[in-house]
């Protein structure tokens, strides 16, 4: 699949917005303790994927009722669904100076990931959270995702590579009063 920038100004893919906040203290924090051990900015996005990934669990799969959505608020209260994780893991990556795009994928319902730009080329890269059947990796070598889409079913990649969130995704983000009011009004289309 052929990934398509948004927007052709590389520029935007490091920006801070209401939802990707990496202007924040707790993410600067965060991504400074993470920076701390690696030696490169391969190093440096591999931790930052593996530690959303492994140490924020989805909210679906350990029964959190809360909502979350704007990156440092993820970071703070260790929870978010996909969409939250994404937010996380770009604002992380953006505080480094890694160009990171958001991408959906239409599973049963709009499902968040990221793209990191490394090497001229983007790959995306998904946090959401390994458990049983699910094993996503960090590659830049070919893509680890936590799902495959099924065209069968309808499921598809969205090729487009945004630089803020989409409206949609943060809309019902913003919206939900818990996770259940939330899994009744997930996107099923961007």
């Amino acid at each position: 699949m052929q990934l398509i920038q948004e927007t052709p100004d590389l520029s935007a893919y490091l920006l801070a917005d209401e939802a990707v906040d990496h202007h924040h203290p707790l993410v600067r924090e965060t991504a400074a303790e993470l920076a701390r051990g690696v030696a490169n900015s391969y190093e440096y996005a591999r931790a930052a994927f593996e530690f959303v990934r492994d140490t924020i669990p989805h909210s679906q799969d350990s029964g959190d009722l809360r909502v979350t959505w704007r990156a440092s608020d993820v970071l703070e209260q260790r929870t978010g669904i996909c969409y939250a994780k994404a937010h996380a893991l770009a604002a992380l990556l953006r505080a480094e100076d890694i160009p990171t795009a958001l991408c959906y994928q239409k599973l049963d319902v709009v499902h968040g990931l990221v793209a990191v730009r490394f090497n001229g080329a983007w790959h995306r890269q998904d946090p959401r959270g390994n458990k049983p059947g699910v094993d996503a990796q960090f590659s830049l070598d070919g893509e680890r995702l936590a799902f495959t889409p099924d065209p069968a079913s309808g499921e598809t990649d969205w090729p487009v590579l945004y630089a803020a969130p989409h409206p949609v995704v943060l809309d019902a983000l913003k919206s939900a009063d818990d996770r259940p009011h939330l899994w009744e009004t997930l996107p099923t289309a961007l």
